[in-house]
């Protein structure tokens, strides 16, 4: 998905975002806890969650770390960004795209200059090379800085629709070739993966899909998915949907004063 669709993507949902993503009550916690644990996190780090969306993940991070400078909240979505909840202390934003970051267009603040640590969170399909994005946002950590990328993997075990899942297999980046990218760019890096189960009502996730949250979906149009909609009522008759969900965890840290 190119960078325009992808906006246009996130403008139309920026306002049910939230609604849309928090699958349980625990979903939220569960991976806020595994990015922090991932990375490490101090309330001394300069810590970046790049392609933050609404900050869904950001904001439990902050509560739990309370990192000193607070965390940079970065999107290219002024919309997404519009929807961070500013009770929460400690968040900052900047819209950019993390290609802006890394040409230098758009420059981080002095108080993130350079970043501890950093994650993206589902973002890198965006990418249009996302191998040398991500290469280029390791030049913004500090020595012994970490990068995270928390993404889906190749391929998905969700109860959606044939052509659908044709198609983010076509598009999805390998989670083993950026690990394998990073490393040839002198990073330490460790690939893993993570998984947490499911359970979404029936109903509640086929308005998911129709409310297309995921950006392979946007490749579809209204009547394809309604399609698709009507092959999952079929394939699905279940009131409860019960699925895994499982990410690759990619750990790149800075080698001292290397890069």
């Amino acid at each position: 998905m190119h960078r325009a669709d992808a906006e246009k993507h996130y403008e139309a949902l920026a306002e049910s975002y939230d609604e849309l993503w928090v699958y349980s009550e625990d979903y939220v916690p569960w991976m806020s806890g595994r990015i922090a644990s991932a990375l490490g996190l101090t309330a001394g780090d300069r810590i970046g969650d790049i392609g933050c969306g609404t900050g869904l993940f950001a904001r439990e991070v902050a509560r739990a770390v309370r990192p000193d400078a607070g965390i940079l909240c970065v999107d290219p979505s002024a919309a997404m960004l519009d929807r961070i909840d500013t009770s929460v202390p400690g968040l900052r934003t900047l819209r950019a795209s993390a290609e802006e970051l890394v040409r230098g267009d758009v420059a981080l603040p002095p108080s993130h200059r350079p970043l501890d640590a950093v994650w993206l969170k589902e973002a890198v399909h965006h990418f249009e090379d996302p191998a040398a994005t991500l290469t280029g946002l390791t030049g913004l950590l500090a020595p012994q800085g970490r990068l995270l990328v928390v993404m889906l993997p190749a391929t998905i075990a969700y109860p959606l629709f044939p052509a659908a899942l044709r198609r983010y297999e076509e598009l999805q980046p390998d989670p083993a070739r950026l690990a394998e990218a990073l490393s040839s760019a002198g990073l330490a890096v460790e690939l893993s993966h993570v998984e947490h189960e499911l359970r979404i009502e029936r109903e509640r996730y086929f308005a998911m899909v129709r409310s297309r949250y995921m950006s392979v979906l946007s490749t579809f149009g209204d009547a394809e998915l309604e399609g698709g909609l009507d092959w999952m009522r079929t394939a699905h008759p279940e009131e409860v949907l019960v699925f895994p969900d499982r990410f690759a965890f990619i750990l790149a840290r800075r080698n001292g004063d290397a890069g």
